[in-house]
């Protein structure tokens, strides 16, 4: 007896092809999540998917993100950090990460920079977790290709108050108005800044700094040096400080690699930490491996890493929610590199030939 039920005739990539109008080649791209495919293209393929009851849902199942590190040094303290809690996240929750280092200048029009091609693999990669230091160009690149990321905001260079994109923050401007503070607590008048101010996350510490020092009535003083080799600003730009023979009893450095310079500069000169000059960093990657332990502000990059990862994913899942943006506070870790002073305490005790030193702006 023969059975009355009618076989469904499969709908494939070439049935889609001949309703679109299109190449089978086109259709396999598009429903592949291939992002070089012409935006009226790819909604024509779908729509035609669509007339022909293809489910799409099981496709683009790929559960991989890039971790993307730009600009910056692969083996980078406080960005391997960040990549630690990534992988941590996606591996509790079954997704896998692919690590990518990324190169370019900010100077570059968007529409020129030629990204990774894997990063334009949507059945390969889902979305981006972009670390390092990146800048606007790239962001509005992959908001017009349609490629999902979220970046740490604190090293974007340009603004991000109208980006529209998911965004996380360590809290450093409040961490460099903490460490600020507790220096002015322990009688600190003469407090000087050394970073690289032109950086946005040396900008973002500098600026936590003067608020703190603006608010108590104080002078804002700062030494900055155009490099990006963290120890190299330290060095440079304490023995810079040091020649204008400012009254300076406390110096804030930028970031823990930036004091460890400032340590080996006034070691240089002469001078000791804390009992001549109290030394501070802000991020807490090698603050505990100087002597004396330098007191600085504790960021927490696992998290960061892991707060990015589940805001990408939940930016997967809805695709047309509303721009997230998240803060991680810090805290204030007080070791042995900061001592009290009289408040009254001013000079600096010159130990060095003012002529030895070259002032580099």
């Amino acid at each position: 007896m023969k059975s009355s039920t009618r076989r469904v005739p499969k709908v494939g990539l070439r049935e889609i092809a001949e309703v679109a109008q299109v190449s089978v080649a086109t259709v396999s791209r598009v429903l592949n999540g291939n992002i070089r495919v012409d935006p009226a293209i790819h909604k024509t393929v779908i729509e035609a998917a669509t007339r022909l009851k293809v489910d799409l849902s099981q496709r683009n199942k790929a559960r991989a993100l890039a971790f993307v590190l730009s600009n910056r040094a692969m083996l980078h303290a406080f960005h391997s950090r960040v990549l630690h809690g990534a992988e941590a996240y996606c591996t509790a929750h079954g997704w896998d990460i692919v690590f990518l280092s990324f190169n370019y200048s900010p100077l570059i029009p968007s529409n020129e920079l030629h990204l990774p091609r894997v990063v334009q693999r949507r059945d390969v990669i889902r979305a981006l977790v972009l670390a390092g230091t990146n800048s606007t160009n790239l962001l509005d690149l992959l908001k017009q290709k349609g490629i999902p990321f979220v970046v740490l905001g604190n090293n974007v260079i340009g603004n991000l108050q109208e980006a529209g994109n998911d965004v996380i923050f360590s809290d450093d401007i409040q961490g460099g108005e903490d460490v600020t503070r507790h220096l002015i607590g322990l009688g600190h008048r003469n407090i000087s800044f050394v970073g690289n101010i032109r950086l946005p996350w040396f900008a973002r510490c500098f600026a936590g700094y003067s608020r703190a020092m603006e608010e108590a009535g104080l002078i804002v003083s700062q030494s900055s040096i155009d490099s990006e080799d963290d120890a190299e600003i330290g060095y440079l730009g304490t023995k810079f400080l040091l020649a204008r023979k400012e009254p300076v009893t406390a110096i804030l450095a930028g970031n823990d690699t930036t004091a460890h310079g400032v340590y080996k500069a006034l070691r240089d000169s002469g001078l000791e930490i804390p009992d001549d000059v109290s030394v501070a960093g802000c991020d807490d990657t090698v603050g505990n491996w100087l002597y004396p332990r330098l007191t600085t502000i504790r960021e927490f990059p696992e998290q960061l890493g892991k707060q990015m990862v589940e805001m990408i994913l939940n930016r997967i899942a809805n695709p047309d929610q509303p721009a997230q943006r998240m803060t991680i506070p810090t805290e204030l870790i007080k070791r042995d590199s900061c001592r009290q002073v009289a408040a009254t305490a001013g000079e600096l005790p010159v130990k060095q030939n003012a002529s030895d030193v070259a002032a580099i702006v």
